[in-house]
């Protein structure tokens, strides 16, 4: 494995159009070649965001169904790997869906899928109610995958404020950079984003990269965009001048500099483990 490896962060504003944004990534995929990014992530709920509830629920699919077997193709073809955070896939019924990240190789197939953990029910402060529960299955496995870009710990969205998820991929399955496809919204974005995502970084000494939603999706929904790469130390080294644009951020992951934070600081050597914890109630 080389020292250094280039990967990229998308951001974009899906819509209710599955092929307007199948063509947004294909663009953003191009640039990302062009940029010599040899992964790129793309953010929650890239193929589609529904104008209203109950939408994804229509378009949601499996695997092998024609959706996702197009980003196969265009993995392949423009030989990258990808990261789908956020894709509607099939339920075990017709009134739910699983939340799927899904990563696909340089040659095409599936590698990994990861089922969104923990799911947003919530009512924002000063803006709206959210209860992905009513029509998502939540996911129970954790998923760390190896890759050419090291150990990839993979998330969605709002398992970012769940660090138990962060310290189980770094200390039990020796993830190295974990991904967070997200669709943030504006409210909690601006008040939590950033120091979220910089937190799971140095907390667990890996690198971090979060692919963002942004803008307008519909009269209903806003998403707050800021897609960002962040290394082991906490430092944000990848990031779009514009917080709301289509584009991508693009930075290096250094397999030196996690060795190094990881020595300088043994964190793994220093933690207790959970008997020590188990003892204390």
């Amino acid at each position: 494995m080389a020292n250094l490896v280039r990967v990229a962060a998308a951001q974009m504003t899906s819509i209710n159009d599955l092929s307007a944004n199948f063509a947004t990534c294909s663009h953003l995929v191009k640039e990302a070649v062009s940029a010599g990014a040899k992964l790129l992530c793309f953010p929650e709920n890239f193929s589609y965001v529904g104008s209203k509830s109950g939408d994804s629920l229509k378009i949601a699919e499996s695997l092998d169904g024609p959706v996702m077997t197009k980003y196969c193709s265009l993995a392949r073809e423009s030989n990258i790997w990808l990261s789908l955070g956020g894709f509607q896939e099939k339920g075990s019924d017709n009134a739910h869906l699983c939340n799927t990240h899904v990563l696909i190789d340089d040659a095409g197939n599936i590698r990994s899928t990861f089922q969104k953990m923990h799911l947003f029910d919530v009512d924002v402060p000063g803006g709206s109610v959210y209860k992905e529960s009513s029509f998502t299955e939540a996911g129970k496995d954790i998923v760390a995958v190896d890759s050419p870009f090291g150990c990839l710990g993979l998330t969605v969205c709002y398992d970012l404020r769940f660090p138990e998820l962060y310290q189980q991929l770094r200390f039990h399955h020796d993830a190295q950079v974990l991904l967070v496809p997200a669709a943030f919204t504006t409210v909690t974005g601006q008040a939590h984003w950033e120091v979220l995502l910089r937190a799971r970084a140095i907390e667990t000494q890996c690198y971090v990269i979060a692919a963002a939603q942004a803008g307008k999706h519909s009269d209903e929904r806003e998403s707050y965009g800021d897609s960002m790469i962040i290394d082991p130390w906490g430092t944000v080294i990848g990031r779009l001048p514009d917080r709301l644009s289509t584009g991508i951020a693009v930075a290096d992951i250094d397999f030196t500099l996690i060795d190094s934070v990881r020595s300088k600081m043994p964190i793994a050597q220093h933690r207790k483990p959970i008997e020590f914890w188990m003892s204390k109630q």
